[in-house]
C-alpha cells in the first residue's frame, strides 16, 4: 500500500517536472511523458485507495510529499527559487499533514 503510494508520488513528480520542461507544451517531446506520467500516477493512487488506505491519509501524504519534492527538484533542475520562506512553508505543509494524520490515529 505504501509502496504504491510512493510510486504514485514519484511518478506524479516526474510528470510535473516534465510539464515544466515542456515550456507550456512548446517542446512537444514532453507531451507523452506528461500524459503517461499523470495517468500512471492516478492509477497507482487508485490502487492505493483500493488496498484500503484512507483517502485523507493518501491525499495528505501525496500532496505534502509532492510539494516538497517538486520545489527541491525544480531548484536543482531549473534553478527556480527556493527561499527560506518557501522552505518554511513546505515544513508547515508537512507538519500540518502529520498533525492531521496523528490526530486521526489518536481519536
Amino acid at each position: 500500500m505504501w509502496l504504491t503510494l510512493a510510486g504514485a508520488i514519484l511518478i506524479e513528480v516526474f510528470a510535473t517536472m516534465s510539464l515544466r520542461a515542456s515550456e507550456g507544451f512548446r517542446k512537444k517531446i514532453w507531451i507523452a511523458p506528461i500524459v503517461i506520467g499523470y495517468v500512471a500516477a492516478f492509477t497507482l493512487l487508485g490502487i492505493t485507495l483500493s488496498l484500503g488506505m484512507p483517502v485523507g491519509v493518501a491525499y495528505g501524504v501525496w500532496s505534502a510529499a509532492g510539494v516538497a519534492l517538486v520545489a527541491v527538484i525544480a531548484r536543482v533542475l531549473f534553478a527556480e527559487p527556493l527561499t527560506p520562506m518557501m522552505i518554511g512553508g513546505i515544513a508547515l505543509i508537512i507538519a500540518g499533514v502529520l498533525t492531521i494524520e496523528l490526530s486521526g490515529s489518536v481519536g
